[in-house]
């Protein structure tokens, strides 16, 4: 498994916004801009439970993962993986109002619907490049 650059890390850390692509039923690509975040070690992507990204890697964890700088969008890294784990639960819930506060400032997700359960997808990367 490829280690997440210092680069890659500080990407994912930052501001950024990224895509996911994932792999629909009939196999054609499905592309969606995420909120990204890191362990150091692997991709963590916040999502809920029955969105097609999480439907998707359920089905086939294989996933691809594009990051560009925020300030210079010519400053990007590209991650092959898939989807090694998943977590719900209280730590997914925490997790998008970490993401909330990350990006927007708001301490809680104003996005919550009481009906959705939050997932963290655990992206075990086998691919970085970086440009």
């Amino acid at each position: 498994m490829p280690k997440l650059s210092k680069k890659t890390r500080a990407l994912l850390e930052g501001k950024n916004f990224a895509y996911i692509a994932t792999v629909n039923r009939d196999g054609s690509p499905q592309v969606t801009p995420v909120w990204i975040d890191t362990d150091g070690k692997n991709v963590l992507v916040n999502t809920a439970l029955g969105r097609i990204k999480q439907k998707n890697v359920a089905r086939d964890p294989r996933v691809a993962i594009a990051v560009f700088d925020f300030s210079n969008q010519y400053a990007g890294s590209f991650i092959r993986g898939r989807v090694a784990k998943t977590i719900t639960g209280k730590k997914a819930e925490d997790h998008i109002d970490y993401l909330s506060f990350k990006y927007t400032g708001n301490r809680k997700y104003a996005g919550r619907n009481s009906k959705e359960r939050r997932v963290i997808l655990v992206i075990e990367p086998t691919h970085v490049s970086e440009r």
